[in-house]
């Protein structure tokens, strides 16, 4: 076997390409979206929708960017309610009955969303207070130790 720096390249590349080739063909299992609604009024609704609500497999995606299964049903069953018929308040009732205000890409400042709203912030000012104190005893660690009172005189 042949294993001279431009053999072990070729080979590095080849699986570089293969790689890229799998990450990109991964979308290509994604359940597909459904079919467009014949009335464009309607199709429009629908896409406003789905922007809407939120994936709750993916959780960071709206319905109209996942490629979930779960969103997939999801898209489905928001044309077949607007084809029904119902309003869009009627559509959103009936997923955030079934799924909570976790459902909603923007939920509703309520007490029992509060940590949807402010959760972020507070692991953010939690992280920094911890930064802090380890920052603060790590110095006057350094102060207290025989080195740093030398080096200072």
């Amino acid at each position: 076997m042949n294993r001279t720096p431009s053999a072990i390249r070729r080979c590095g590349a080849g699986l570089a390409i293969l790689m890229l080739a799998a990450f990109f063909s991964a979308g290509a299992f994604a359940e597909p979206s459904p079919g467009a609604l014949p009335n464009p009024a309607q199709e429009a609704r629908a896409r406003a929708l789905q922007k809407e609500f939120r994936c709750v497999v993916c959780q960071g995606e709206s319905l109209d960017e996942s490629r979930a299964p779960l969103a997939a049903d999801l898209r489905k069953l928001i044309r077949a309610r607007i084809v029904a018929g119902e309003s869009d308040e009627q559509i959103k009732q009936f997923l955030v009955s079934r799924y909570g205000d976790f459902i909603l890409m923007k939920p509703p400042l309520q007490p029992d969303t509060y940590v949807l709203w402010f959760g972020p912030v507070l692991v953010l000012v939690v992280g920094a207070g911890v930064v802090v104190l380890v920052i603060g005893r790590a110095r006057r660690r350094a102060r207290q130790s025989p080195l740093w009172s030398e080096d200072h005189q």
